[in-house]
């Protein structure tokens, strides 16, 4: 019988090469939660071995004032979460990577057919987390490929439908990548299932948007970035 399996990064190179690599777990071995905790441990590994590549103590401290390192370390990345009505998966997208992300990430949503309403249920799930929803709208993907728009360095679509689409020529190159989750607005039924549909898909994003926040950016090349963030869309939740 064929097993699925699992990638998740490790600390170190295969063949003596420098880099953050995947390691294979089946899927049955590591719950969520122990994942997001090796891979936190491996992004500090993976830190200090790549500061000293770069000539850099592991403090991170040079003798005189604010260092390379630190003007690094202290870089927000601007990300763009893309679906298709931007009513749901990717409006949870948004408030979960600015919560989470505690100012490494300014995240923004948008759509390719925006429905012009924001949904109820992802509502919900947002102010559960304590962020805002005033402002949280749907809107088209057009407006952050304007002059003046904020440049994103990642961009990161959440439904199939999204995905498929021509996107429209984002400024700067930004890294691309696919995590595809279930639709909770096309499930039927009472409102209890519906919001349970919703509770399913937002912890799934959480587990994902995790896994990114774990990673050691700061350290990456940008093919490397584009590797771990499009691995880490393949993760079976």
């Amino acid at each position: 019988m064929h097993e699925s399996k699992k990638r998740f990064p490790q600390a170190g190179g295969g063949g003596g090469q420098p880099g953050f690599q995947w390691s294979v777990f089946s899927d049955q071995s590591i719950p969520a939660p122990q994942i997001i905790s090796i891979v936190r441990r491996r992004r500090v590994i993976f830190c200090n071995e790549r500061k000293e590549r770069l000539g850099f103590p592991k403090s991170g401290k040079r003798e005189l004032g604010h260092t390379q390192w630190e003007k690094i370390m202290h870089k927000t990345y601007n990300i763009l979460i893309l679906c298709t009505g931007n009513s749901a998966r990717s409006i949870m997208g948004e408030a979960l990577f600015n919560t989470m992300g505690a100012g490494r990430f300014k995240a923004y949503s948008a759509g390719s057919h925006p429905s012009g309403i924001v949904n109820p249920f992802a509502i919900e799930q947002v102010q559960r987390l304590g962020y805002p929803v005033e402002g949280l709208r749907s809107k088209s993907w057009d407006e952050f490929a304007q002059p003046g728009a904020p440049q994103m360095d990642l961009i990161i679509t959440v439904c199939d439908n999204a995905a498929g689409e021509m996107c429209p020529l984002w400024p700067g190159k930004p890294v691309k990548a696919h995590w595809g989750f279930p639709d909770p607005a096309a499930v039927e039924g009472t409102d209890e299932v519906k919001r349970a549909a919703f509770t399913r898909t937002f912890h799934q994003i959480h587990n994902r948007v995790q896994l990114l926040l774990s990673l050691p950016l700061e350290t990456l090349d940008r093919m490397t970035i584009e590797n771990q963030v499009r691995a880490i869309g393949k993760v079976q939740l």
